[in-house]
């Protein structure tokens, strides 16, 4: 990823190799795909999907993982399924010498989601 001000989030994707291109769309679809009214605009630099206009979830791709941030409120299944992933207090890291877990980030998602939507 070259260091730029990135306009959009198709962008952002642009600047990485094509296999990881294909790994971020994925992610960014599998957000897509559970949070309603989702929209999506760069934020810090960085790809960010919203919901009703306000920031939902961030990803970004790196060297050598792709992140997901903030971590949502999870409950005990959630928090033990993403403990292999954390990094620090609020990223989720995912090696991309691995399979990126899509389900996971899929219920990250649906936790936001729920977050939202019960306040």
């Amino acid at each position: 990823m070259a260091t730029t001000d990135f306009r959009s989030v198709d962008e952002y994707l642009a600047s990485f190799p094509a296999d990881v291109q294909d790994i971020l769309r994925q992610v960014r679809e599998t957000i897509h795909a559970v949070v309603p009214s989702s929209g999506e605009k760069i934020s810090y630099q960085l790809p960010t999907i919203t919901m009703d206009g306000k920031p939902l979830m961030y990803f970004s791709g790196w060297k050598k993982h792709i992140a997901v941030y903030p971590i949502p409120p999870v409950d005990d299944h959630l928090a033990q399924a993403i403990e292999p992933y954390r990094s620090g207090k609020g990223t989720l890291k995912f090696p991309l010498s691995q399979p990126i877990p899509y389900d996971l980030i899929r219920r990250l998602a649906e936790a936001f989601v729920a977050s939202r939507t019960t306040k």
